[in-house]
C-alpha cells in the first residue's frame, strides 16, 4: 500500500494496452479476462468468452476456458493477478452484480468503462466480503 492506504497494481504497459484493445473490439458486449503475473505485476492477458445471456449488462466466463487458464497458470508458474471486464456504458466501478460475483478475494478486479469509447477509463478494485476498496492501477515499462 502507498501513503494514501491504496493498494497499487501493476501492470506492463504492453499488456495495459492490449486490455484497452480487448474492451474496444466488441464495445457493445461485455469483454472479460484473467490477467496473471509475477511478484504482484501483470504481465499477462488471457481474453476469455462472455457467454453471458446479456452480454451487454454483465459477463459470465465460460468455465471451460477458465479452467483451462488457471491449468495454464500452473504449467507457467504464474498467479492470478486480476479479473477484467468492461463496462459498456457504465463507470468503471463493481456493479451489484460485480460484488455478488466476486469470489477470487485474493484477486483484483479491472474494469473498464467504454462509457466514452474515444477515451475508455480503467480502474482497479479489491471485493472482499462486498466491501470494495480501489486500488492504484499503474502501468510499469
Amino acid at each position: 500500500m502507498d501513503k494514501s492506504g491504496k493498494g497499487k497494481v501493476l501492470i506492463k504497459r504492453d499488456i495495459y494496452e492490449e486490455l484497452i484493445r480487448q474492451c474496444l473490439k466488441d464495445p457493445a458486449r461485455e469483454v472479460c479476462g484473467i490477467l496473471a503475473g509475477r511478484d504482484k505485476i501483470i504481465e499477462k492477458i488471457f481474453p476469455l468468452a462472455n457467454i453471458s445471456d446479456s452480454p451487454k449488462l454483465c459477463y459470465h466466463i465460460d468455465p471451460k476456458e477458465q479452467l483451462a487458464v488457471f491449468k495454464e497458470l500452473r504449467k507457467q508458474d504464474l498467479e492470478l493477478t486480476a479479473i477484467y471486464h468492461s463496462h459498456v456504458d457504465s463507470p468503471a466501478y463493481p456493479s451489484a452484480k460485480d460484488i455478488e460475483l466476486a469470489f477470487y478475494p485474493e484477486s483484483s478486479y479491472i474494469i473498464v468503462s467504454l462509457f466514452d469509447p474515444e477515451s475508455p477509463v480503467a480502474r482497479s478494485f479489491r471485493i472482499v466480503e462486498g466491501k470494495i476498496e480501489e486500488e492504484e492501477l499503474v502501468c510499469i515499462d
